[in-house]
């Protein structure tokens, strides 16, 4: 084989490579996506206990923007919360710069080899990479229209949640002692009020739980977003949004099914304030697919395979409220 035709060749494996670098990886299906998201008040930053349903724990947050214990199902995510949200999030621009950069070391290597040298290799792609710049740029024009103007319209799909055998939960476990419910600092009555203290649930708040997890996968398999903001704080809301526009935007429709509690049990439950907090850990059973929006196939998952996944849910109850789903953690 030739330099050239090496060359070549070199030439078109680094187009390749950053242009594969330019597409962010597809995360997991299913609500939440995989991804650990939300918050548990006060105990947003240190990892719920472990129980017979998930010995090894759970994973922490990855997405958060955890506000004032009084109110957190009101308060939309705080600047400081965004900004690390944003920063876990695939970033276009990051992508876009490493395969930029690796097409152009490629490029340049690939020079060196074929005797045009280093900077030969670079100068033959200036014009290729000038092109690719321009289609990004107006690629991500139309990425923001497209935002702008759903989250303008808000279409709201039709679609509830239906009712599903309880598959039973676990007796609840023991509540941490209260010192291990302290270190929250502060005294007074403002700081009593609203330190985390030790409470009971009763069976309906249990059989709420379950029903909020099918109502839930539901209405995001609808992408029934009056749904989703019915059963969930705004912060977590504001995650299933995301995910939701990411799908139009790739073209595809993320469909859960069959979903099914197989085996659950209380992790933690105290009050801060006004606020009921509580953390489960559930193991559920489910089938789960991505399908194209126009030719209705299936591009990822499986639609008759059912796949089990272990999490620990957080719900938050405000007095006079209904329970919300206010956290989704991936078991370690």
């Amino acid at each position: 084989m030739s330099l050239i035709s090496l060359a070549r060749r070199g030439r078109a494996v680094a187009l390749v490579t950053g242009a594969l670098l330019l597409v962010p990886l597809v995360a997991e299906a299913r609500p939440g996506g995989g991804r650990s998201s939300g918050s548990r008040g006060s105990f947003t930053n240190s990892a719920p206990p472990s129980t017979s349903t998930t010995p090894g724990g759970a994973q922490t947050f990855q997405r958060s923007a955890p506000s004032s214990p009084a109110s957190p199902s009101m308060a939309g995510p705080s600047a400081a919360g965004a900004a690390a949200a944003q920063a876990a999030r695939p970033s276009f621009a990051r992508n876009m710069m490493m395969g930029i950069g690796a097409g152009l070391l490629g490029a340049g290597l690939f020079g060196m080899l074929s005797g045009s040298g280093f900077f030969g290799g670079l100068a033959s792609l200036a014009g290729m990479f000038g092109f690719l710049l321009q289609l990004a740029l107006i690629a991500g024009i139309v990425m923001l229209a497209i935002r702008f103007f759903r989250r303008r319209s808000e279409p709201q799909l039709a679609g509830a949640g239906a009712p599903y055998a309880r598959q039973g939960y676990d007796a609840p476990q023991p509540q941490p002692a209260a010192a291990r419910m302290g270190g929250f600092g502060g005294g007074g009555a403002a700081a009593a009020a609203t330190q985390p203290q030790p409470i009971e649930l009763a069976g309906e708040d249990f059989n709420s739980f379950e029903r909020l997890l099918g109502e839930i996968n539901t209405a995001y398999s609808n992408e029934d977003e009056a749904g989703l903001r019915q059963r969930t704080t705004t912060e977590m809301f504001g995650y299933f949004d995301e995910d939701l526009t990411e799908n139009v935007r790739r073209g595809v429709v993320d469909r859960v099914t069959d979903v099914k509690l197989l085996q659950g049990d209380l992790s933690q439950a105290w009050r801060e304030g006004d606020s009921d907090y509580a953390t489960v850990a559930m193991r559920f059973s489910l089938i789960n697919a991505l399908y194209d929006r126009k030719s209705g196939k299936i591009v990822e998952g499986n639609a008759t395979q059912t796949q089990e996944v272990t999490e620990y849910w957080t719900f938050l109850r405000e007095r006079g409220a209904a329970w919300k789903l206010s956290g989704i953690q991936q078991a370690a």
